[in-house]
């Protein structure tokens, strides 16, 4: 450190410790003294300035000695201990003389009364008077007022200097006040502010912080990068200095990301203060730590329930975020009630924001810290140990996106409470900007209210509620609890209310049940039911058909999600049985059929079935034989369950004639524009995005002016204003040459339920064969369409063995004697896919266990 124009602090080697320091006085000259600020334990004291030339010559001193090796030899020792003598830059002696080239460059004069009576001396007298007659420094001419600094030790502004600095470098020096470690070149204090370091009083924090005078902090702006020897504020912290503070991080203009990342590196190789550190998921396994999940429930804004890849459940609670609560409430108020969901503002927003975005979705999980179980007190109430973890999909940290929503608030924590999220900084960030724009919790409008009436057992609403539900036919609910495989809490947005729904045309087994004075076991195979309705549909958009009630108010009904009856999958999973009431239902069919799969499998609630024997007799039956007679056909659309439509090739020429006598004939008399009202089920012509005319059919009409309409002859659909609708001239009517699309199915193959599995199939069917000639035989026929094969035109390759080689599809097992030797090839191409991990089988044979869990099933 340089003190003044003549003194010096230098240290000397470091050995097992810190290195000891010593003040060296230059002896025989005198600098020009530097400003001192007036002591504030001395009321009278006054601020002393530069004395001329005294800046300009510490200045010398700091540039030219600054982290440079040097030899002193000490002349005489003061009685209150300093020392006086001669500063060499260098090893030795025979370095440069810093006392001399002080006094040559007019810095510093002979101390007066001093005689030159030593080689020493003389040379300096000599120096002094070559300096004099250069007029160099003090020795020129004037008073040397220019070189005196105009000190501030307080701004009036100091808002106004940060901003006018903001992000840019600034050239500074590192002066010798303990309590101002950094001094501006505009004359600022400012002090390097990484948290408290062990070695110093200073204040610290990742961020260089303004000083309107020693010791008040103001406001925070950011070191310039630019050290020669790096950035001093990762430095601190990457060498185990000195932790990072939450108040000012987020101000570091170069990304807290880089502070936390510094302070990692300390943490990880217990550096200095983290000597002793314990990471909070020290104790857990890497797969522990990390893993991917699906979504099965939102408890509320902060917990969700995952289903682990073995199966199991695991609440996870999102790190350091807290969900909306009343104004009031406190998690430590053991008294208070609990209050229904609606009731909390931006409670119902937060849950509905995480359950469209989550349930059912598979998401990464990093768990951030361990809550440990406390017991209660009188105080505050007992909590059960919890996972909170940083939960993300599609590259989303998904309590980012609720705090960036103002739907949560950020934790606040102790400084060295290292439980937080590994993303905190982006949080604090996300809740700013809320805070500024004024979102969610942050908003100064009034609070969304809503009001929703429970008429779950409420015998005398419920009656007057069911007239209107059954005439609604299939109404939109969200499933808000699962009670057993047959029983549902739903929620119906539209009619914003609750009602307890059950599952008609089947007997469910029930589950265990507290009856008076004793409790009820529940049937064999009650649990898997509830835990299978639960997968399926727990916080799903569904459909429900109300056709009746019982006595306690609770409705009686079907239940649909996305195209799935549950009555019928639960019977079809033989957890279930058919009820008499069934017949009386247009599902009474399928229930049925489900239900005699199920008898033959004896599986759970048929596994000890007994079918009556019945005496008939039964013809004997020619074994079939698998035909193959495969026609041209065009590929003309591709529909999102892996069907497609084919226009036949031998009749591609009565249908471009057609097109073409069509459009000349509109064109000559073209329609007029609204004049056609559109019916479901009307034939009508259809101008395309080309511009061009196509037939179509009418298969839905909404309010808003939105047609849906199908075009005949390619297969695709579209939704069209009705401006864009023409009447279908007779002439060219369906009876005149049939609809010229053909839907068919793949044959031996089952699409995977899974969306982005699906997906992909799809693609490859697209990129392969759409508005392409392929060859078509059909196998047999289907539910909804023929089932077929398709062959390449040119190398009469199988396009559905295809899709099975690259593993996209899996085979349909089918036991038609014919069909087994196709089946077979089928079956070989599908155990090299799975060998070679390909797209489903990547992980392995997911049907092993829980396929349902994936979306697939055998």
């Amino acid at each position: 450190m340089v003190l003044s124009g003549c003194a010096i602090i230098v240290r000397g080697q470091p050995r097992g410790g810190p290195p000891p320091e010593r003040q060296i006085n230059l002896s025989n000259i005198r600098a020009g003294n530097l400003a001192r600020r007036a002591a504030a334990s001395q009321p009278d004291s006054k601020d002393t300035p530069d004395e001329p030339w005294g800046f300009p010559a510490r200045e010398f001193l700091r540039k030219k000695l600054i982290g440079k090796e040097v030899c002193f030899t000490v002349e005489y020792k003061t009685p209150q201990g300093r020392e006086y003598g001669m500063v060499y830059l260098g090893k030795d002696t025979s370095g440069e003389n810093i006392a001399e080239s002080l006094v040559a460059e007019g810095l510093a004069s002979r101390r007066e009364g001093i005689r030159a009576n030593n080689p020493e001396q003389s040379r300096l007298a000599e120096l002094e008077e070559q300096a004099r007659s250069a007029k160099k420094g003090m020795w020129s001419e004037g008073t040397g007022s220019h070189t005196v600094r105009d000190l501030k030790y307080s701004l009036e502004n100091p808002r106004h200097f940060v901003d006018s600095l903001h992000q840019k470098p600034v050239n500074g020096e590192v002066a010798p006040c303990p309590c101002v470690p950094l001094s501006l070149c505009p004359h600022v204090f400012v002090s390097l502010c990484p948290p408290v370091s062990p070695c110093t009083p200073v204040p610290v924090s990742p961020c260089v912080s303004m000083y309107p005078g020693p010791c008040v902090p103001s406001v925070p702006v950011s070191p310039c990068p630019c050290v020669p020897n790096g950035n001093i504020t990762e430095l601190l912290l990457k060498e185990g200095f000195a932790r990072c503070v939450d108040w000012s991080i987020a101000v570091y203009t170069r990304g807290a990301d880089k502070l936390r990342a510094a302070e990692r590196f300390a943490k990880e190789r217990k550096l200095r203060i983290w000597r002793d550190y314990v990471a909070p998921t020290a104790n857990l396994d890497q797969k522990d730590k990390q893993f991917v999940a699906k979504v099965m429930q939102v408890l509320n804004a902060d917990a969700i329930v995952v289903k682990l890849n073995s199966g199991d459940y695991k609440t996870i609670h999102l790190s350091s975020i807290r969900p909306p609560r009343l104004e009031g409430d406190s998690a430590q108020d053991k008294n208070r009630k609990l209050r229904p969901l609606y009731d909390i503002p931006y409670m119902f927003e937060a849950r509905e924001f995480l359950r469209k975005k989550l349930i059912g979705k598979k998401v990464n999980v990093s768990v951030d810290y361990i809550r440990p179980a406390s017991s209660a007190t009188d105080t505050v109430p007992a909590f059960s140990e919890r996972t909170c973890a940083t939960v993300s999909i599609g590259g989303i940290n998904i309590a980012e996106a609720l705090v960036s929503k103002g739907l949560a608030t950020v934790l606040r924590y102790r400084q060295d409470d290292d439980q937080r999220s590994a993303h905190y900084d982006e949080l604090l960030a996300a809740e700013a900007r809320a805070i500024k724009n004024g979102k969610g919790l942050h908003s100064k409008k009034e609070v969304p209210i809503h009001r929703v009436a429970d008429i779950s057992g409420d015998t005398q609403k419920a009656k007057q509620f069911l007239p209107f539900l059954q005439r609604a036919g299939r109404s939109e609910a969200v499933v808000e609890y699962v009670f057993s495989g047959s029983r549902l809490k739903l929620f119906l947005p539209k009619e914003t209310c609750l009602i307890t729904f059950l599952l008609a045309g089947i007997e469910c087994p029930r589950g265990a049940r507290n009856a008076p004075g004793l409790a009820q076991e529940g049937e064999p195979f009650s649990e898997e039911a509830t835990l299978f309705t639960k997968e399926l549909v727990m916080q799903r958009e569904v459909e429900v058909e109300v056709e009746s009630m019982d006595k306690a108010g609770n409705f009686i009904g079907w239940l649909h999600i996305e195209g799935v009856n549950l009555s019928v999958a639960l019977v079809e999973q033989a957890l279930s049985r058919v009820h008499f009431t069934a017949e009386r239902s247009p599902y009474c069919k399928a229930l049925l059929a489900a239900q005699d799969a199920a008898k033959q499998r004896k599986e759970k609630v048929w596994s000890h079935y007994e079918e009556t024997p019945v005496e008939e007799v039964v013809p004997v039956l020619e074994e079939k034989e698998r035909t193959t007679n495969y026609k041209p056909v065009f590929v003309t659309e591709i529909t999102d369950d892996l069907h497609f439509y084919v226009q036949d090739v031998e009749t591609g020429a009565q249908l471009e004639k057609l097109m073409e006598n069509m459009r000349a004939e509109v064109g000559a008399h073209p329609p007029v524009e609204g004049a056609f009202v559109p019916r479901r089920g009307d034939f009508c012509i259809a101008k395309f995005v080309d511009g061009e005319w196509y037939r179509a059919r009418v298969e839905k009409v909404e309010s808003g002016g939105k047609v849906h309409i199908f075009y005949i002859d390619y297969g695709n659909k579209e939704t069209l204003p009705p401006t864009r609708l023409a009447p279908l001239p007779p002439a060219f009517s369906p009876r005149v040459l049939p609809p010229q699309a053909t839907e068919y199915s793949f044959a031996f193959i089952q699409v995977p339920q899974d969306e982005e599995a699906r997906a992909d199939a799809v693609d490859s069917v697209v990129r392969d064969i759409q508005n392409t000639q392929c060859l078509l035989n059909v196998e047999h026929l289907g539910p909804g369409c023929p089932h077929v094969t398709l062959q390449f035109a040119d190398s009469k390759s199988d396009v559905g063995l295809g899709l099975v080689k690259e593993g996209l599809v899996m085979v349909e097992p089918r036991k038609e004697r014919q069909f087994q030797k196709v089946i077979t090839e089928y079956l070989n191409a599908q155990e090299a896919a799975k060998s070679a991990r390909l797209n489903l089988w990547r992980y392995g044979d997911f049907r092993a266990d829980d396929a349902d869990e994936f979306g697939y099933s055998r």
